[in-house]
């Protein structure tokens, strides 16, 4: 149903919106209901001009490229012509001086700790609630259930608990600790007990003897009683690990020291994400995007489910509770440090009309209520905290150059004004995902530099702005060949660069892309210990499982020691991040190879818009043309989509091409998704909104701005709702 309005000055506003801020967000708060509206209204009618702006400003650049590229055939390989016309349009600018951020007030979790980072999107309450509480994470369970242990000699994961398996995981986690916290002159498979005794801890061993860890700074603490601990705490590269003991439990049982579980510290961070990840496209969508946010600064979020036979509710966890060696007691949080990514610059949203009846922008939505509803965590209310420092912690996509970024610090200075927060309280993740903001990265951190938290890769969406932009420059190089071009190894070292060059270690956080297959973990496993080496402090896993996986290659690798190496490195070149990805000789595609190409494009685009349109799922697992499942999100489909808008571009294929493997494609959709009662065919008609929508963002593709997916699927799901 389309949104219902109610005035608040000049603005209308979604009764939904109105009703949750009255009932929901501002008890509590010292703000009045008068004072908040007045203050978006000047905010709105400030800010929608500069935004409005900026889009401008980005249509016209990407014109002038096009008109170059067509005027100039194969010019791009004169890498200094080329730099020249960016430098005259304003695309590339002149670096300034060096400097280094001055952020205040922020939390360990991203100054010092490097971990693995969720992203979640904030819609799905449960799944919200589920990343939270992935800051500690069952070692065991992680083992038992993924294809990190083979299933090889009888140790099958299916069915009950089977020993063989239980015996295989057990052994791995025991080499695990034997590794990073090591005993001396033996092994935990050797180990019978474990006691406290003047505030050193005694390992017992199977033949009676007793053995210390070779460093004895990793003992940070124990639950339970000095004797007999119910937990051992242990710390290595600034993570901890907890040996869980109980000799009652059905796996310490038949563990000689009782060990029943090795937790690990997972998720440091999560991203709770109100941007690809999520569906939302009007009032009612806000609201239920801004209330799990609300649940989880307030402390309070609840969400209920059935389990198999029984009903469970899944709720924040509490903190957790030691002893310290000296007989002190401490906690540590129970929770991973939330962070919220606010939406782009781009899309607009009907939950608000400004005075003049036009959308109002969604990312000066975002900024308003995110940073309202986080006041609750700085009240402390709850007990339940999320930043320590005092601080609100904002990551911010798909920002195209210096000036976008001026325009968020400006967005947040006036926020904080208008609510009475200090200067400076909402700290800012730049997302380094478009093409203008690599090249220009230093000074988007300069415009930031008083309140910078975060630069990450973002290859999906960096990826799909790499087509976009030279769309005229010729035919792309299919999708699979792309991560071994030099744009991207160079476009990845960069950030991480740039980064060090601006102060970023010990101060911030320099993120890395996200593990797409979350049924494969061992090979993530053995893979992803490149983002660690790479001087990445943080990066993206699909779940938690994966974050408690992932967090065992912090332990092998000390980033900070990466990071100081790296310093001494030769910053990475921007003439290879400026070599454009087109094919050299465009005979060497063969129709297999086409096809092959579209199907693979046609059958990823399908199976991520079907559900986005039809159930308002923002992220999925989305299985490939192989039957392989993987993380899906507009980035994603923002890449499948450029792609084939590409090659009808260039003539690669025609648009009667791309329609029957659309067709071709949705049976194959339409098949995987048969076990899916809410699940709406595509076929055999292919007369519906999700398959329109699928075959639009190929077709029309090349002319959406910046090659986004944003405004054809926000139109879809608009239509699918009021139908």
């Amino acid at each position: 149903m389309p949104d219902k309005y109610i005035n608040k000055g000049s603005l209308s506003v979604s009764t939904d919106l109105e009703a949750f801020l009255k009932s929901e967000v501002l008890p509590g708060l010292d703000l009045s209901e008068d004072h908040f509206w007045a203050s978006l209204e000047n905010i709105i009618h400030e800010f929608s001009p500069r935004n409005k702006e900026l889009l401008d400003i980005r249509e016209s650049i990407q014109d002038q490229i096009d008109a170059w590229h067509l005027a100039n055939p194969g010019g791009e390989k004169n890498l200094d012509v080329y730099k020249d016309f960016l430098k005259d349009i304003g695309y590339l600018l002149p670096e300034g001086e060096d400097f280094k951020i001055t952020t205040e007030n922020v939390d360990p979790e991203i100054s010092s700790i490097a971990g693995p980072q969720l992203v979640v999107p904030v819609m799905n309450a449960r799944f919200a609630l589920n990343a939270a509480n992935a800051r500690w994470g069952s070692l065991y369970d992680a083992l038992y259930g993924t294809d990190m242990i083979s299933e090889d000699d009888g140790a099958s994961k299916a069915g009950a608990y089977n020993p063989i398996r239980g015996d295989k995981v057990i052994a791995f986690s025991k080499n695990f600790l034997d590794e990073h916290f090591a005993l001396n002159n033996a092994s935990y498979s050797d180990v019978s007990s474990f006691c406290v005794k003047e505030g050193h801890l005694e390992v017992g061993l199977n033949n009676g003897a007793s053995v210390s860890l070779k460093n004895s700074d990793q003992f940070q603490g124990y639950q339970g009683s000095a004797d007999q601990p119910s937990g051992v705490l242990l710390k290595n590269n600034n993570l901890h690990a907890e040996i869980q003991i109980d000799p009652s439990h059905s796996v310490g049982a038949t563990d000689p020291a009782g060990i029943k579980d090795v937790l690990l510290e997972s998720a440091i961070t999560t991203i709770q994400d109100c941007e690809d990840s999520v569906a939302a496209v009007d009032g009612e969508d806000k609201v239920t995007v801004y209330r799990n946010w609300l649940g989880l600064m307030k402390g309070d979020l609840k969400e209920t489910f059935i389990k198999g036979d029984s009903e469970m509710t899944r709720s924040l966890n509490p903190d957790r509770s030691y002893i310290a060696p000296d007989g002190s007691n401490f906690q540590l949080s129970g929770r991973s440090l939330m962070l919220v990514r606010n939406v782009g610059h781009l899309m607009t949203n009907p939950a608000i009309l400004d005075k003049d009846g036009n959308e109002v922008p969604e990312g000066i939505l975002d900024a308003m209520f995110t940073i309202c509803i986080a006041m609750h965590d700085l009240n402390g209310d709850s007990g339940i905290k999320n930043s320590q420092a005092g601080s609100i912690y904002i990551v911010k996509p798909k920002m195209h150059g210096p000036d976008e970024v001026q325009f968020t610090c400006d967005l947040f200075s006036a926020v904080e004004k208008s609510l009475n927060l200090n200067p400076l309280t909402a700290k800012v993740g730049i997302m380094d995902e478009e093409r203008r903001t690599t090249v220009n990265l230093k000074e988007c951190i300069r415009v930031a530099r008083e309140r910078v938290i975060f630069i990450n890769t973002g290859f999906l969406d960096r990826t799909g702005d790499e087509i976009h932009t030279s769309m005229e420059a010729g035919p792309m190089i299919p999708k699979a060949e792309m991560k071994q071009q030099p744009w991207i190894s160079a476009y990845e070292d960069w950030n991480v660069d740039c980064g060090l060059e601006t102060g970023f270690k010990g101060n911030a956080q320099i993120g890395k892309g996200m593990w797409p297959m979350p049924d494969e973990m061992l090979n993530m496993y053995k893979t992803k210990t490149m983002h660690p080496e790479s001087g990445a402090n943080c990066a993206w896993v699909p779940s938690p499982t994966g974050a408690t996986l992932h967090a065992m290659h912090y332990h092998q690798i000390l980033v900070s020691d990466r990071q100081a190496a790296l310093l001494e490195r030769a910053k990475a070149s921007l003439d290879d991040i400026l070599t454009i990805p087109v094919i050299d000789d465009i005979k060497s595609l063969s129709p297999d190879i086409i096809q092959m190409e579209l199907d693979n494009n046609a059958q990823g685009i399908l199976g991520y818009v079907v559900r986005w349109v039809d159930q308002g799922v923002g992220c999925s697992k989305v299985p490939d043309i192989n039957n392989v499942g993987l993380m899906e999100d507009r980035a994603t489909c923002r890449i499948s989509s450029q792609h084939i808008a590409n090659w009808l571009h260039h003539s690669i294929c025609s648009e009667e091409q791309v329609i029957d493997t659309m067709k071709r494609m949705a049976a194959v959709v339409d098949q995987q998704n048969s076990g899916d009662p809410s699940y709406l065919p595509m076929g055999p008609s292919y007369d519906g909104i999700a398959f329109k929508a699928a075959c639009n963002l190929a077709i029309q593709g090349r002319v959406q701005p910046s090659g986004y997916t944003e405004p054809i699927l926000h139109e879809m799901r608009l239509n699918f709702k009021s139908s």
